[in-house]
């Protein structure tokens, strides 16, 4: 018994010293989507990074920011601090740099964290820097959080609606809340794609619980023209789409899209955390609407891809439906589903 007892704490203290190089990690403090700015005292950086944080995000129905910013100065960021969520500090330093330098890094002070330390000489060297790449430095932070959620839903998925995926070649880590609604062929006709009264393979899941409505609808067609993914014909399609699958009470009505007050916007994304900002896809972002019926809408966004291996078109959309309720977290932890879309290729 002596010699077991022996070799036991032998194995401890063995176990205890591998691991002595690895830092134990607070959990990060604060919500998703919001950013605390650290700037030096009486800095013009301050206004500026804070605005553009700030700035109402497009595509929704009210107005809503990027991120809920909060501030502090260089001397107030202590320990109690460093365990936030999403840092974005600036450092100016006319001694010690001679040029703008960006450093990020993640899970620095605690887990999951992003953080992001703008080194510059000047506070007027700062502002020409913040106006040319503050739009990007916001997009890393969106992303580090889309990438975080997606993470997050690879713990417990609908297996019926993978299993459909799986079937076409694809994969995608839809939630096990989501129900699943439609799994059938819908015939099209649309003049902005070359593939005309050709038949559409559609997914459409459904989170109807509690006052908020999500929805993840997947499509994929063949693919004929490059010019299947211009934004006329990406739009157009899913008024095509979703224009046959989704109605309200009023007889006749179906789903559309917002033009007059939030037009929708296209452009094209890398995959999330990609390193070589290679094309991945289309993003389309805005409002959808019903047409010839209720007043009912929400905000939308799909992400349309490429399928090489079968010559296909394919897209994933979220929309909301939460009337007076604010969408920004909703809308971006349904987004974070479309990014764990997976073509033949890239499945494992």
């Amino acid at each position: 018994m002596k010699k077991q007892f022996l070799l036991a704490l032998i194995a401890l203290v063995w176990m205890g010293c591998g691991n002595s190089h690895e830092r134990l990690l607070t959990s990060a403090t604060g919500s998703i989507y919001e950013c605390l700015v650290v700037t030096p005292v009486n800095s013009a950086a301050k206004e500026a990074v804070c605005t553009l944080m700030g700035a109402d995000m497009y595509g929704l129905p009210q107005m809503e920011p990027y991120f809920t910013v909060s501030s502090v100065t260089t001397t107030q960021f202590d320990d109690l601090f460093k365990s936030s969520r999403n840092i974005l500090i600036v450092d100016i330093d006319g001694h010690k740099y001679t040029q703008v330098k960006l450093l990020k890094s993640r899970d620095m002070w605690s887990k999951p964290q992003a953080l992001i330390r703008i080194q510059a000489p000047s506070d007027e060297a700062f502002l020409d820097y913040w106006q040319e790449y503050g739009e990007a430095v916001r997009e890393w932070f969106v992303r580090e959080e889309l990438a975080r959620q997606g993470s997050f839903y690879r713990a417990s998925t609908n297996k019926e609606a993978r299993a459909v995926l799986n079937k076409a070649g694809y994969d995608m880590l839809i939630p096990e809340d989501y129900v699943v609604v439609e799994s059938k062929k819908v015939k099209v006709t649309n003049d902005q794609s070359p593939m005309t009264n050709d038949s559409v393979s559609v997914l459409w899941c459904c989170n109807n619980k509690g006052p908020m409505r999500k929805d993840v609808v997947v499509w994929w067609y063949p693919y004929t023209s490059q010019s299947q993914f211009d934004h006329e014909a990406i739009v157009s399609m899913r008024n095509e789409v979703l224009g046959l699958l989704v109605s309200a009470q009023v007889p006749g009505s179906h789903m559309g899209t917002e033009y007059k007050h939030f037009p929708p916007v296209t452009r094209s994304v890398y995959a999330l955390r990609d390193t070589t900002g290679g094309f991945y896809g289309m993003e389309t972002r805005g409002l959808w609407k019903m047409l010839d019926g209720e007043a009912m809408g929400g905000p939308f966004v799909s992400l349309t891809r490429l399928d090489q291996v079968n010559a296909r078109v394919v897209t994933a959309e979220t929309f909301l439906f939460a009337p007076g309720q604010k969408k920004r977290n909703a809308t971006r932890q349904a987004e974070a589903i479309l990014y764990t879309l997976q073509m033949p290729n890239e499945r494992k």
